[in-house]
């Protein structure tokens, strides 16, 4: 059985903290996923239609790996360069407040 300890003020604080830090990177990330499918899609999809080598090569399967791959890698790349931002930027804001 799990006790019910009271946390203090300082623990609240960094779990807010962390809870907007994650917010902020998953929403930036969500928001280059979307844009990097769409820069992908559409020279994937023309590429498709225009090129006798993609053409015979790419297949449905294929052309869907391509966008969600990269989609993916964005997402990770920017939600992990935001999170580090965020972070960084409450470290330096809370090391001001405690020299204050």
């Amino acid at each position: 059985m799990a006790k019910k300890v009271a946390q203090s003020p300082l623990e609240r604080t960094s779990y807010s903290m962390a809870k907007q830090c994650a917010h902020e990177g998953v929403m930036a990330g969500a928001k280059a996923a979307v844009v990097a499918s769409i820069a992908t899609a559409i020279p994937t999809l023309a590429s498709v239609r225009m090129l006798p080598w993609a053409r015979a090569n790419l297949n449905h399967t294929a052309q869907a790996l391509i966008i969600s791959t990269v989609a993916g890698a964005a997402y990770f790349i920017v939600a992990d360069k935001t999170v580090l931002a965020t972070a960084r930027r409450n470290s330096f804001k809370r090391a001001s407040n405690v020299e204050a």
